[in-house]
């Protein structure tokens, strides 16, 4: 153990003199042995040594107490499980005033799915066949499935290393005669520079379509994300941090478009009960309503408990290179922290790939994992879309090929391969001594990295 003592000072003293109070936790002795009480203790667990921690449990998710049990049997007793059957009044219109007013807009519509709430905003937006909207290949594919059903074209530019959101640079570099919009996707509950998306969409005369499916409540110079663009689109589906198995919502201050989009969700039927547009039927339903709605009034408090606890786990990690937590633009001043996400540098573990660490950390009892495993630039459907004849037909054989040829998002790329999660809906609800756990672990694993050649 006397030459991991030494290991850990050599390392303290070529990050910075600060890092002791940022990288060791208040659990870890000065001596820099982890555990102590056995011969084991400092072995890693999966070559048989003891773990960090064991059977951790962390808080549940979704979130479920009383009051959304007691939802959900009222709207169930009441036989109105369709909004259209409660107009006004149900649990879904309820759920949008309320909603809107935690976030600080005029109204919300809401939707099934995030995916849905994204598409009516391309709807009502009136992009369609021969446009093109400009978005991250870093994302869900439901990002990319509201513009695909439209018949539009994803343009997808490369992202930024260190923050996983889409480059503004290159957003610029993708911008053609047919641009319409730019969807930013404000990827683990953290914002986008959004400051350079807007002044790229102000100079081009281009809609700003946020998909904010990640970022309930998160805050960038002051406004909350989703108010930015022209709309802001989220997801309530079962692992978000305001969730109800499916669902999504949009919120725009532009009374046009929101009205528009409630069309367009209502398959095409407007507030008035004329049918006037084209649209599916996209309603969010009385039952997820009743769900949302049971969980909204401790969202807010719940939200301030992960960024507390983000922040204390990125104070931890200020200044260890082996694991760098996502970089926060400047303005960023809270997130849903949806993950908490890091860079994995494996030369800082003795270039032991990520699925070595990732089984070294998992047997210290913390979970870990990659998120997305390909850039969706690297998904079949690039292949599929351009060998359909409605493709053909509506944008050129150079455009499709300029479409392929584009598909070199080396970011993307280094970002899937590094990238390390730690899911965060239920376990960034946790105590600080939790948090703790999971720095002990990171460091343990460092300390002997060395040893990571032996899984």
């Amino acid at each position: 153990m006397k030459t991991k003592q030494i290991e850990r000072r050599q390392f303290i003293e070529t990050v910075s003199l600060g890092t002791i109070g940022a990288v060791v936790t208040s659990n870890v002795p000065a001596n820099g042995s982890i555990l102590t009480g056995n011969n084991d203790a400092g072995k890693l667990a999966i070559l048989g040594g003891n773990p960090i921690v064991k059977n951790k449990v962390w808080p549940a998710w979704p979130y479920v107490d009383e009051k959304v049990i007691e939802k959900i049997i009222a709207v169930t007793k009441s036989g109105k499980w369709c909004r259209i059957d409660n107009f006004k009044e149900g649990t879904v219109a309820t759920f949008e005033r309320e909603f809107a007013r935690l976030i600080g807009v005029k109204t919300c519509v809401a939707t099934g799915s995030g995916t849905q709430a994204l598409n009516s905003v391309v709807e009502a937006l009136g992009i369609g066949p021969g446009d093109e909207v400009i978005t991250s290949p870093y994302t869900d594919m439901g990002t990319i499935a509201s513009i695909l059903v439209s018949r539009a074209l994803p343009v997808m530019a490369d992202v930024d290393k260190e923050s996983f959101q889409i480059d503004p640079t290159d957003v610029e570099r993708k911008i053609t005669n047919n641009t319409k919009a730019i969807m930013p996707v404000h990827m683990m509950g953290q914002a986008c520079d959004m400051k350079s998306i807007m002044q790229i969409a102000k100079k081009n005369n281009l809609k700003v379509i946020e998909d904010a499916c990640q970022a309930h409540l998160a805050v960038y110079k002051g406004k909350t994300l989703g108010t930015i663009g022209d709309a802001g689109c989220f997801s309530f589906q079962s692992s978000k941090t305001i969730s109800c198995g499916e669902g999504g919502g949009i919120i725009s201050n532009d009374d046009k478009l929101i009205d528009d989009c409630y069309t367009v969700q209502n398959h095409g039927t407007n507030r008035q009960g004329r049918s006037v547009t084209i649209g599916s039927k996209y309603r969010m339903n009385e039952l997820e309503g009743a769900i949302l709605l049971g969980q909204l009034a401790g969202a807010k408090e719940r939200f301030e408990t992960r960024n507390k606890n983000a922040v204390y786990l990125t104070s931890k990690l200020k200044d260890f290179p082996g694991l760098r937590p996502q970089k926060l633009y400047e303005g960023t001043e809270s997130g849903s922290f949806y993950l908490y996400t890091m860079t994995y540098d494996k030369k800082y573990f003795n270039d032991a790939p990520r699925d070595k660490f990732l089984k070294a950390i998992a047997a210290e009892g913390i979970s870990l994992s990659p998120y997305i495993p390909n850039g969706l630039h690297r998904e079949p459907w690039t292949d599929h879309i351009i060998s359909l004849n409605s493709y053909k037909k509506m944008y050129s054989s150079d455009r499709l090929k300029q479409f392929k040829e584009d598909l070199n998002l080396p970011n993307c790329d280094q970002v899937c391969e590094n990238m390390i999660m730690f899911w965060a809906s239920g376990p960034l609800l946790a105590t600080q001594s939790d948090m703790d756990d999971v720095i002990n672990a990171i460091m343990k694993v460092y300390e002997n990295r060395d040893n990571l050649s032996l899984i």
